[in-house]
Order: structure tokens, then sequence, then C-alpha cells
């Protein structure tokens, strides 16, 4: 058991550290004065996350609105003009006397991003040359709509993994990897809720149905001190908050599936509420097979997402946000697995002062999956769920101009049922169950964004855990995780960044699979499995060209792992009582470079990137102990992506994908023994799958637009010149020559056309 002394220290720190800055605020000469309120849509005053407020004639004195729209500036008393921006609306400028604190919103109007006149002025708004923090990449949910995908169900993951430092974990698969780091090294989030398993349909959806969203934000560097848990990166999904002033509908019938949201007030301009839900239905098409058991079987997911929220007075917001998906995938009355998540979030945003805000969160997560079986009238019910609930409290402290503090903490609580089977029938008769596992965590952290002058910016922090195991042993590890982060900026074009971070984490995910499967088994750290260590460095340069209609940026990272897990050859995962024997610990290491060119305004917007990058692991017991790649390792990966306005009316979209293949392990000979042949393997994942390459095109045609009503036809084609690219590579005995072995390529899609029919009104 850790001792908890240092862990009091800790706190004491972080109280101290606190208090310094409100006493330098109190021992200013200068009379100061706060301008502090939310910044929103007109059209629906949802607020707006990012939004730049600041002093025109100096920008360094300036903020962005926080993840809930709050912004708060302190300046010195006097008069100035001030900048309100954001991405794709009309900049404000209003000059304000400043003799007393104040609060002011405001409502910015939509615009079309391709207005030369709001191109500069809204770009600054997310402009990465003034960012401290590195690795990060924010979607735009229209982006996303008009990038091709498969099946034409746009999808955020998918999206993500079109960007430099993220790779899909393979053909159609919403699974993705960070940096090297696994699949279970993602943090997921949606409005704070953890999701477990982010896939429907084994991997070729995600949970995240577009319709309900409305900011992505992926941090692959340094992740902010307020996140913590996972090695590789934090996906933070947000979703939206319902149009406060008319109601709405937004829809859409695809060729598999279909979408349908409803929102609007509660109370006019007090509250709103979004309903969103999405179903698939594939298995209707399955009535026209010409086999009875196709005919017979079950294959859909659903999704809802449920969100309200409610201004109790201007300091005092709550917000209630839920989802609940399923997947059904059935065989007649002898087989069926469903699985699926539900979270829940109750928020209250508190506006203490005019400097310091309040969220308080209280947080539900669950992720179950459930197997039935009928063989010859035995019945076998199979049931593994994993539970989290986590108590959440965030401040933000807006000292000054050029200081900006976070601060908070949020406990957790884990319980794990790792697996129950109950079997009856003519030959089986018999009842079995995994041992229950239970964890919790407390956190505390604390963070500092200085801008110290015109040119350099400094961001950094302390995390702090504490996790504790329940189960058969107690025991206790304590984590202290540093951040930081910095910005040179050279001019108003160029800058030089540089950042280091080191994370912990104490749940793991045993899966023997690339892309994690519904009955993957999450684990607590315990005596034998520690907590898994990342210490991450990166150096960076961002460069505006062209009054910021291009970005470039380029990134290098190394990466130390510590504590890394891998199974012992042929480790079966399923219903093993003593699964910790199944693994290997070592460490690990991984390293890379990203490039990124972007264009963000014209009638032709989108990016080109390329990653070179390795992850090792070193585990005795594998490879002689010496360094082997990872499952995930992939050395190069392209992307390309294309956005054409052809008119108002007609949009093309275009996207071009080549990566190396995965590392594998495959059979390196054979032998005979007692008159049969059988393989050998030799170094693990030595091998690799062949290269992949896909061309993907869309259309969206607007058909109608009016202030009332909405439409538009979206036509894409996946795999566009037919790739025959491998899914899977089996292997078999030659029936003419058992010394000889045939590899069996599998593919998977093909050209794969599709269309949705959209609508709003």
């Amino acid at each position: 058991m850790y001792p908890y002394n240092e862990l009091k220290m800790i706190k004491k720190i972080i109280l101290l550290l606190i208090a310094f800055f409100f006493v330098c605020e109190g021992f200013s000469q200068t009379r100061k004065y706060t301008l502090s309120g939310y910044v929103r849509d007109s059209a629906s005053r949802e607020t707006l996350i990012g939004a730049n407020v600041y002093v025109k004639q100096n920008s360094r004195q300036g903020t962005a609105s926080n993840a809930y729209g709050f912004y708060s500036l302190t300046l010195n008393e006097g008069t100035y003009v001030m900048v309100v921006q954001y991405v794709g609306f009309k900049s404000q400028e209003f000059e304000i006397r400043l003799n007393k604190d104040q609060n002011m919103n405001f409502e910015l109007v939509s615009v079309s991003q391709q207005l030369d006149a709001v191109r500069v002025t809204a770009d600054r708004s997310t402009d990465k040359v003034a960012q401290t923090n590195m690795g990060v990449e924010k979607l735009s949910v229209k982006e996303v709509a008009k990038i091709p995908v498969l099946f034409g169900e746009k999808d955020v993951l998918k999206t993500i993994s079109l960007t430099p430092g993220v790779k899909s974990s393979g053909e159609g698969s919403s699974g993705f990897y960070v940096r090297g780091g696994g699949y279970d090294q993602n943090l997921i989030l949606l409005d704070e809720a953890v999701v477990f398993n982010a896939s429907h349909l084994m991997g070729f959806f995600s949970v995240f149905n577009s319709d309900a969203l409305r900011d992505v934000t992926l941090y692959k560097g340094t992740q902010p001190a307020e996140y913590g848990g996972r090695l590789a990166s934090v996906l933070d999904v947000k979703m939206q908050e319902g149009n406060s002033t008319k109601y709405g509908v937004e829809g859409g019938i695809g060729l598999i599936a279909s979408r349908l949201k409803i929102e609007g007030p509660i109370v006019k301009d007090k509250g709103s509420f979004i309903l969103s839900g999405r179903r698939t239905y594939a298995d209707l098409f399955l009535f026209l097979s010409p086999d009875e058991m196709a005919r017979d079987a079950t294959l859909y997911f659903y999704d809802l997402n449920l969100k309200g929220n409610y201004q109790i007075n201007d300091r005092h917001r709550l917000y209630l946000s839920g989802y609940l998906g399923r997947d059904v995938l059935g065989l007649q009355d002898n087989f069926g697995i469903d699985w699926g998540n539900m979270t829940g979030t109750l928020r209250w945003n508190w506006t203490m002062t005019n400097r310091l805000f309040s969220n308080t969160s209280f947080i539900a997560s669950d992720y179950d999956y459930k197997i039935k079986v009928d063989y010859e009238g035995n019945l076998i019910d199979i049931l593994s769920r994993i539970n989290n609930y986590t108590l959440k409290q965030d401040f933000t402290f807006y000292a000054s101009s050029p200081h900006t503090i976070k601060f908070g903490f949020n406990a957790s609580y884990y319980k794990i049922l790792p697996g129950t089977l109950a079997a009856s029938g003519a030959f089986l008769n018999r009842n079995l169950q995994l041992q229950n596992k239970y964890a919790s965590d407390f956190a505390i952290y604390v963070s500092h964004l200085w801008k110290m002058n015109e040119y350099i910016s400094v961001e950094y922090g302390l995390r702090a855990t504490d996790f504790f195991s329940t189960s058969a042993d107690n025991f206790a590890y304590l984590s202290l995780e540093p951040r930081l982060s910095t910005n040179w900026k050279l001019n108003d074009d160029n800058a030089i960044k540089a950042s280091y971070t080191r994370n912990s984490q104490n749940l793991h995910l045993l899966s023997n699979s690339t892309s994690g499967n519904p009955t993957d088994l999450w684990i607590p750290s315990s005596e034998i499995v520690k907590p898994e260590i990342a210490d991450q460095i990166s150096l960076g340069y961002v460069r505006n060209i062209d009054n910021s209609t291009y970005e470039f940026s380029a990134e290098v990272y190394y990466k130390n792992l510590k504590n890394q897990i891998d199974y012992k050859d042929g480790a079966s995962l399923n219903f093993n009582t003593k699964v910790d024997t199944l693994l290997l610990f070592g460490k690990g290491r991984g390293y890379g470079i990203e490039l990124f060119f972007k264009k963000k305004y014209g009638r032709l917007t989108g990016w080109i990137g390329y990653t070179f990058s390795r992850i090792e692991k070193k585990i005795e017991g594998i490879n002689n102990g010496e360094y082997y790649p990872a499952k995930q390792d992939r050395t190069h990966d392209v992307m390309l992506v294309a956005m054409f306005d052809i008119n108002e009316k007609l949009n093309l979209s275009v996207s071009w994908v080549y990566y190396t293949g995965n590392a594998v392990t495959f059979p390196s000979g054979k032998y005979e023994i007692d008159d049969q042949w059988v393989s050998y393997y030799t170094e693990r994942n030595a091998y690799r799958m062949p290269n992949y390459h896909r061309l993907d095109l869309g259309l969206t045609w607007l058909v109608r637009k009016t202030k009332r009503y909405e439409s538009s036809w979206n036509f894409s084609l996946y795999n566009a010149y037919g790739a025959k690219n491998a899914y899977t590579i089996t292997f078999e005995t030659d029936e003419n020559d058992p010394t000889r072995t045939r590899a069996i390529k599998t593919i998977l899609f093909r050209w794969i056309p599709s269309f949705t029919y959209n609508f709003k009104f």
C-alpha cells in the first residue's frame, strides 16, 4: 500500500500555487477590471467553444471561451477596442470603457467561410501559431459530412484516421491508433463520459452519430492536465445543446441506415433539448437471400442521443445528457450476441465570480455484452460488463490576461464483471463466474497557462492519481504526471513548439485483435499487472502561408514506454480464471515524424498528410528478449483529402490513403510429427500484411435551400478503383502436397456505392 503523505503534500502544493496567484493579483498597484460572459451562435443560441475575445491593438491581451462558451478577460482600467471571433462566423468589434467589472454576452452570426472578408479574421480563433498545445486536431462536423466513407455514413472516427499520427486499425474499421498506441490507450469521451467500446458492427461504424455532435477534439501530444488514464490520446466529443429559439427537424435516409434529429426550446432563450436517433436495417436485405439461414439472421444496430439544458439564472446552468447504443447479431434461434454502451452526464455550470468558473459533473458509463447459444437443446448464456461512476470538479481561474489557471479533482469507481456463464440442458448443467474486480481512483490536477510576452507562452501542470484495487488483495498505485508545453512565436506566421508529458494507465484491455472485439476483456492494475507509463517529448514547427489560407506543420516525437503488456504464445483469454498468468511484461519505444499541409479557404480545400512512425516492444519471453514490432506498427502513412465546390449546389470530395501493412506473425515453415505436418513460428510480428491503398469519391448535391427547408443528396463510392486489399490472410495445408502451405487472402470491400438523402426543416 502506497503511503498517503506524498499525496497530501501534492494537495498542499496545488493550494499554495492557487493562493499565490490570488495574492499576486491583490498586490497589483494598477486597477484591474474584468470583462466576462458567454459567446453564442445567434441562430440557435448554442455556446461556441474556443471563440477568441481579445484587444484589437494587442492580441496577447485576450482569451478563448472554454468548453461551455464562457470567457473572462481581466485588463487594466482603460478604453479598448475588443474583437470577438470564431471560425465560420462574422467577427464583432466594439469599443468599451472598462472602469468596472462588466458582464457581456456575444452572439455571432454564421457566414459562409468562402467569403474573403471573413476568411482572415475568422481563422485567428483556431490559429495553431498562437496556441501553446501540440498535437491537437479539431474536426469540423461540416467537413465530416462531406468526406466519403464506407456505406455513406459520415463518421468522425474514420475522418480522424485521415490526419497525421492517427492510423485506422483496418479495412472499414472505426478503430484507430495514435502515435503507435494501442486501441485501448485512447481515452474516448462523450460529454465527459467514458465510452469503453466506440464501434458498431464489429468496427465498421462508430457509435458517434454526427448529427448530434458539435465539437470533436483529439489530443495526441501533450494532454491537458484535466485528462488522464490513457497513454496515447484523448478524444473529447461534445454533443449539441439544441436550439433554444425554435424547433427543428433534421435527418437522412441512406442505403443501410437512417437518422432523425429533433431539437427545440424547453423554455425559449432559457433552455433547450436535442433528441437524435439512428438505426441500420442491413438485416432487411437478408430477406432477399436464397439461403434460408441467412433470411432468418438478425443484423442491426441503433443508437440514441439525448441532451437538455436549462439556465437557472445568469450564473447557474444545468445540463443532462445521455447515450444508448446497441448492436444485435443473431442466427435463427441458435446463436445471438448483443453489446452496447450506455452513458449519462449531469453537469452544473456555476460562474462563481467573473474570474472563477466552476463545472461539477456526475458521470456514469456502462458497457456489456451478452451471448446466447442454443445447441441441440442445451442453452448457454454468457454475460460480461464494466461499470464506471465518476464525480468530477473543474475550476478555471482567469487571474489576468497573461495568466489562466485550471485545477480540480475527480473520483472514479469501477466494477468489472469479467464473465458469467450459465449452461443448462440434457448434456450441460453448469454455472461459472469469474471473480468480479473492483477499483477506484482519485486524481487532482493543476495547470497554468502563462503568456510571458508577445512571443513566448508556457503551459505547465501536474496531475496526481491514486489508484486503488479493492479486489482480493488491496493495494494502491500513486502516479505523478507532469506536463509542459511551450510556444515560441517567431512572428505572426511562424512558431516553434516543444512539449513533454507523462501519462499512466490503470485499465487494460486484453485483446488478440487489431481493432477491438465486443468480447474483449478490461482488467484493472493489480499486483501482477502494473500501471502502464508513457513519457513523450515532442518538437514542432507551424507556419501560416498566404495570409492564413494555407497551413503547414511538422512534429517529431519520441515515447518511452514502461510496463507494456503482451501475451504468451498460444494464450487463450476466453473464460480463463488465471488470465494474469498468460501475460508478459516489458518496455517499449515509439518515435515518428508527422507532416501536414492544409488549404483552409477557397473553392478547393483539403489537406495532405504523411506519417513515418515505429512502435516496438522488448519483453522477456518474446523474440529472445530483443525489440520487435508491436502489432499496430505501421511505418508509412499517406493521406490526401480534397473538397471542391463546383458551384453553390454541388460539392465534390476525394480521399486517398496509402499505408504500410500491419506487423503480423505468420508461419515460417513446417515440420512432421506423428505423420502430421505442423506449422512452426519464429519471431513475433516478423512479417507484414500487404501495403494498403484506396480511393474514395463523394458528391453532395444541394437540391433545395430556403429559410424553412433544406434538402440534399450525398453519393459516395468507396474503393473507387477496386483495390484488392487484404482484410485477413489465413493459411491451410495444400491438399495435394502436405509439405506445402497455401496463403488465403480475404478481400472484404471493392466498389461499394452508397447514397443518402438528407433533409432539414
